[in-house]
């Protein structure tokens, strides 16, 4: 198998993903083969494998995706969440989840939110 040098440095991941996809597809069993075992015999090549390609570095995805907002908060309520350390802001969520699910039952805990909740009306 003779290595040509290529005629252009891709520009994108695509293109670079594009080239290989091509490459792979010319090549014939028996050099694909001996590809194969000549990776597999090289002690300082590493064995890619399906686990190793799945997902991806970082945080992992969500089934809930939570949408960025900007929100003003009182000092003291920030101050009162951001003392609990990491996750302030997912405590914030579930404290403003209990309040959604507090209003959606028809009960006197109901009536108490809603008045807690109901803004003043400026004169």
């Amino acid at each position: 198998m003779t290595v040509t040098p290529r005629a252009h440095k891709p520009k994108t991941r695509e293109e670079a993903i594009a080239i290989a996809k091509a490459y792979a597809k010319s090549l014939t069993p028996e050099e694909d083969a001996a590809l194969t075992k000549a990776a597999l015999d090289d002690p300082d090549s590493i064995l890619v494998t399906e686990e190793f390609t799945k997902g991806s570095p970082g945080r992992p995805f969500s089934a809930v995706r939570k949408i960025p907002v900007s929100i003003r908060l009182s000092p003291d309520v920030l101050d009162y969440y951001r003392s609990g350390g990491r996750g302030w802001q997912g405590r914030i969520d579930e404290a403003l989840r209990k309040v959604m699910q507090l209003q959606d039952k028809p009960n006197d805990q109901s009536a108490q939110v809603d008045a807690m909740t109901n803004q003043k009306k400026r004169a």
